[in-house]
């Protein structure tokens, strides 16, 4: 049976679609974009959704087998096909740059090296630009991953302490929103139903939620992690410590221990789309590059 394209149905947030693409993802293994950014997107309260009638995929006998998809909005597209569809790559790039490109702005991501989809991308008129992504790599050895935490501080998640407001509070503060003038964190009432969304959505594991707890109850650090038992490779997304704290250790602690109970569930490896000397300083290695290309 021939490959068939078709478009992704949004119509359920959590229908069908959203699993194959999901499943499909878990079994491709691949760093340039992971089953926990599709889950980070599709629940993510900045995302255009209109971009999911958009996002495009390849079938045969029913399964997915190469998948075009974005980051939030549209402008830029990534490229998952399993090997033995790899010749779908010039078809899966004027596919995407009809479908997912923003005011005729469009790029493709593609991973450093891989010479024949850069080879595709010439012959359509792309060129590379300096617009890149950094993935490192932890690899998991449960029994070799130690940290400390100052006196009166400790960890917890949010499957133990679920907090939407102090979860809130110190993604505002560690992404140096309050810093940068833009005010104390407030969390309006609207906001209430997408925060939700982000622990309420299938799979979720809230004992990788990490937060370190100051000791007047803060979390003043904090620490994402995405896995699922079906693969043997968790996600870092997102990490933020409050810069009243930082300095400190604590957001070595959050992302190791969260790596640590991934590790315990049977990941072997954790991923950060990152080059930041931060993760480096705590055990991550750098794993890959990908770059974004585009039309002359």
């Amino acid at each position: 049976m021939s490959v068939k394209f078709r478009k992704y149905n949004p119509s359920q947030l959590f229908g069908e679609d959203y699993h194959a693409v999901r499943d499909f993802i878990i079994k491709l293994d691949s760093h340039n974009y992971h089953f926990g950014r599709w889950d980070w997107m599709i629940t993510h309260g900045y995302l255009d959704k209109d971009v999911l009638l958009n996002i495009c995929l390849w079938e045969e006998n029913g399964e997915i087998v190469a998948v075009a998809t974005c980051d939030l909005g549209f402008g830029r597209a990534y490229l998952l096909m399993s090997e033995k569809h790899r010749y779908l790559g010039q078809e899966m790039i004027l596919k995407a740059s009809d479908s997912l490109s923003k005011e005729d702005d469009f790029m493709v991501m593609i991973p450093d090296g891989d010479t024949e989809l850069q080879n595709v991308a010439v012959a359509l008129g792309y060129q590379p630009t300096q617009d890149r992504e950094f993935d490192s790599i932890f690899h998991i050895d449960v029994d070799d991953i130690h940290y400390t935490l100052p006196e009166g501080f400790k960890i917890t998640s949010m499957a133990e302490t679920y907090d939407l407001y102090k979860y809130g509070e110190v993604l505002w503060k560690g992404f140096d929103h309050e810093a940068n003038g833009e005010g104390s964190f407030v969390l309006k009432p609207e906001k209430l139903p997408e925060m939700e969304k982000e622990f309420k959505r299938p799979n979720v594991n809230l004992d990788l939620k990490i937060a370190v707890v100051a000791p007047n109850g803060d979390f003043v650090s904090y620490c994402g992690m995405w896995h699922d038992s079906n693969s043997q490779s968790a996600l870092v997304e997102p990490v933020a410590t409050d810069p009243a704290y930082r300095k400190m250790g604590l957001g070595k602690a959050a992302v190791l221990e969260a790596t640590r109970r991934c590790g315990l569930l049977g990941a072997k490896r954790a991923f950060v789309g990152s080059c930041q000397q931060f993760y480096y300083n705590i055990g991550f290695r750098p794993y890959a590059t990908s770059t974004f290309w585009k039309q002359k």
